[in-house]
């Protein structure tokens, strides 16, 4: 559900930014105004990073090889962060730049009705776009807050999209003031400012999507619940009590698991042997990511 809803979220936005930016920088072309510039910019990082998304996915799903044993799984990590770096250094440091120079150096908006006409029909599609995030991401958030969901979430498509969408919308928020306070008050700084803003919103995105995906790059162990989940499969017949576990995502929906099992001291080699077993096809059952499972049985020595 994870991988197919992502998908579905990745191509919804960048259906969207594809068209987007082209008449963005269309509405750049006749208006001069910084801040069209900065989100044509913006929808074409984003479209980008979209691009690696969906590459990031077709990486991760190559067979496991004698090299890397474990599989690709990682590689939607290692695209999300890319896409991070991508949203911070084309998008916001590119649109900080723009804002400082329309402030130090304004010039006045030409035809401004163009530039709203192409805001309000772009604050349009981003939305369709939002609205697709967030009917995927929903499904499998479960309980969690959003803000929990972006923290937690082991798929990495579906925040990275969720948040370019909900800074896409504002950074469209931003512009349409910028141009809407330069018509008004005839002070083309307020598009600078716009531009300025956008930037500061973008690099405050690609910090956080920096620091969730470098997490799951480095390794995070199961949520708690699976946690819980699979020591109680793991404890059963012929099995006393689990004296360690340790758990590691490969991939979005691969998980590694390793524990040290406390056996009956005059339990025989195939008696252990088959205890293993059926505690094996129990966690697999209870949380089907548990794919790759090894476990060392162990005399009980207390504590």
């Amino acid at each position: 559900m994870s991988a197919s809803g992502g998908t579905r979220a990745i191509v919804a936005a960048l259906s969207a930014n594809a068209g987007i930016a082209v008449i963005k920088f269309i509405a750049f072309a006749v208006t001069g105004s910084a801040s069209m510039l900065a989100e044509g910019v913006h929808s074409v990082v984003d479209s980008g990073n979209q691009g690696l998304l969906l590459r990031g996915g077709r990486s991760a799903n190559r067979e496991a090889t004698a090299q890397h044993p474990f599989g690709y799984g990682r590689d939607r990590y290692v695209y999300g962060f890319l896409v991070a770096l991508m949203l911070f250094s084309a998008g916001g440091l590119f649109a900080l730049y723009e804002g400082v120079e329309k402030i130090r150096h304004p010039h006045h908006l030409d035809s401004v009705v163009v530039a709203v006409v192409v805001l309000v029909v772009a604050i349009a599609l981003e939305s369709f776009s939002l609205r697709t995030a967030i009917v995927e991401s929903a499904k499998v958030k479960g309980d969690d807050t959003w803000l929990g969901f972006i923290r937690h979430a082991k798929n990495p498509e579906l925040p990275v999209v969720l948040l370019e969408d909900v800074a896409a919308l504002l950074g469209l928020v931003f512009a349409l003031a910028g141009v809407g306070l330069s018509s008004l008050t005839h002070e083309p700084r307020w598009d600078g400012i716009g531009t300025f803003a956008i930037g500061v919103l973008l690099v405050s995105v690609a910090v956080i999507l920096v620091i969730e995906t470098k997490s799951l790059l480095v390794g995070e162990a199961a949520a708690p619940h699976e946690v819980a989940r699979i020591e109680a499969e793991l404890t059963g017949p012929g099995i006393d009590r689990v004296i360690h576990l340790r758990t590691m995502h490969l991939g979005p929906d691969e998980l590694l698991v390793g524990a040290k099992l406390a056996m009956p001291a005059s339990a025989t080699l195939p008696q252990i042997a088959a205890a293993i077993d059926e505690a094996e096809l129990r966690v697999r059952a209870a949380v089907p990511s548990a794919r790759v499972i090894y476990l060392e049985p162990d005399l009980d020595r207390g504590p």
